[in-house]
């Protein structure tokens, strides 16, 4: 139905909203710890996770980019409607949304400049699962160190290596959602 984009928003903004947004802020403090975050119901394959994640952080001013396996007319249309974000090249978006293979290369990413490291891009990643560590994290917000799942090791060591400057990434799958700031160091379980 044509005006199926129209459905999917937050039932309680300010309430949903406010919580999703703690919930990521929790994520990116304490990296690879899962949160649960709901509240949108977007359009498959986005999960609930990914959906939520946009009605809270993206708007106007926030430009994302979609990976191929992510870039449907039914989801640009959700978030033209409801985040009123551009549709951008990987070059020039703030937010990226796809499958960690989609994505590729990652080094297509804005990483910031010396000046303004925080001018760089956010992926946000969606996988099957954030269960079954594989990766080892320790580095600012980890105590000792923390167990996480991620979809490949070498990719986030590179970015490791370019701190300040690196991309941050925000894992999602179905209602969970775990991230990985530039700052952290990774190693294979």
């Amino acid at each position: 139905m044509p005006e199926d984009f129209l459905m999917g928003a937050f039932a309680q903004p300010a309430e949903e909203a406010a919580f999703a947004f703690r919930a990521c802020l929790e994520a990116m403090a304490r990296p690879g710890r899962v949160q649960t975050i709901s509240g949108a119901i977007p359009p498959a394959p986005l999960s609930v996770a990914s959906g939520t994640l946009l009605l809270t952080l993206a708007n106007a001013s926030t430009p994302i980019y979609l990976a191929p396996s992510h870039d449907t007319a039914a989801i640009r249309d959700w978030i033209a409607f409801h985040c009123g974000a551009p549709i951008v090249p990987a070059e020039r978006a703030t937010f990226a949304l796809g499958t960690w293979e989609a994505l590729h290369p990652v080094s297509r990413f804005d990483i910031g400049t010396s000046d303004y490291p925080d001018r760089s891009a956010t992926l946000i990643v969606e996988m099957d699962a954030l269960s079954e560590p594989n990766a080892r994290l320790t580095g600012p917000g980890i105590e000792t160190l923390h167990e996480a799942r991620l979809p490949e090791i070498a990719a986030f060591r590179e970015n490791r290596a370019r701190f300040p400057l690196g991309f941050d990434c925000i894992f999602t799958s179905d209602t969970s959602v775990s991230a990985l700031p530039r700052s952290t160091y990774v190693t294979a379980l």
